[in-house]
């Protein structure tokens, strides 16, 4: 975590003349790291209890705050709240995180302050590759001095730029490993790299772009969260006459991504959408819950029984 500290001083300039707005939930890398990185440079941390666009917009003014993290839709709301209460935010220098593009252009637009964005995990303790989003729109920019970052096939060699292949990392901001799990640790860092589960693909210029999840690996992120396809998944299966499911990520104005559920039941008009997503809402997280949710008689399978979820992607996409 120092040494996620010192990359962020160096790599975006963190002095101790800024202050940050905390937003996030601190059990994310992304607000529990900038935090640090901070405090450590000498600057502060505004704290708030939950994230409400207005106030931020005060706070920001007030205690003179120039960079503020982002998922969706915490970037469009600050904006659209700023415009609404008539401040420019003027001492906001940049906001890092991830976004749509037309809402970064919209900061550019209103407000002095850069978009910043990179690729990283909480397993890497943050970003291993950052840029500014004019420097290379479209990339997630090149990797951090402390960190090597890669691109292999499935035998771990590398590949071509241009190429995709999964990205990996090795160096001091790579963690030891995941508590109580040292054979699922001991896959992810094989061959002394830490396997990100991510598809990516270097550029000649020594830029990376992000491609896509591995498909063990699916995952889906509403708003910066962590939604895994299988959990969703064996909660629906918990419902009476359910006998399939296949839930994927598809693209949301407001969250950037949300949760999709096709439902596998032979009697039609057994379950509403609404009765699936409370139902999962009453076993889990209910950030998890489908927003959308499909009903067939018969899901798609490979020829091993398995649903088929490219072809149900390709069907109820």
């Amino acid at each position: 975590m120092i040494t996620a500290n010192l990359t962020a001083i160096g790599c975006i300039g963190i002095t101790p003349a800024d202050r940050y707005l905390l937003a996030l939930p601190l059990f994310h890398i992304t607000a529990l790291g900038l935090a640090l990185a901070h405090m450590h440079a000498g600057g502060a941390s505004v704290l708030v209890s939950r994230f409400d666009p207005e106030e931020a917009v005060r706070l920001i003014d007030r205690h003179r705050v120039t960079h503020v993290s982002d998922f969706p839709p915490v970037l469009a709301s600050l904006l659209d709240a700023a415009e609404k209460l008539g401040s420019r935010l003027p001492s906001l220098t940049r906001v890092s995180g991830l976004d749509a593009p037309p809402t970064i252009q919209r900061l550019h637009e209103q407000t002095q302050a850069k978009f910043w964005t990179g690729f990283g995990q909480s397993e890497t303790s943050g970003f291993v590759t950052i840029q500014r989003v004019l420097d290379k729109p479209g990339a997630a920019g090149k990797p951090v001095p402390v960190a090597q970052v890669n691109v292999v096939d499935d035998y771990d060699r590398d590949v071509p730029a241009g190429t995709p292949g999964e990205i990996v990392v090795r160096g001091p901001l790579v963690f030891q490993g995941y508590y109580a799990q040292p054979d699922v640790t001991a896959y992810t860092l094989r061959n002394g790299w830490h396997h990100t589960g991510d598809v990516g693909r270097f550029d000649g210029e020594g830029y990376l772009y992000y491609v896509k999840r591995k498909p063990e690996k699916e995952l889906i992120k509403p708003g910066g969260e962590n939604v895994y396809p299988a959990e969703v998944e064996t909660v629906i299966m918990q419902m009476d006459g359910v006998t399939g499911v296949c839930v994927y990520g598809i693209p949301d104005a407001k969250w950037g991504e949300a949760v999709k559920a096709v439902v596998e039941v032979k009697a039609a008009g057994r379950y509403t959408a609404q009765q699936v997503s409370d139902f999962v809402g009453s076993k889990i997280a209910r950030f998890k819950r489908p927003h959308a949710v499909a009903f067939t008689d018969a899901l798609p399978r490979t020829t091993d029984g398995a649903v088929d979820r490219e072809a149900v992607k390709a069907k109820w996409a």
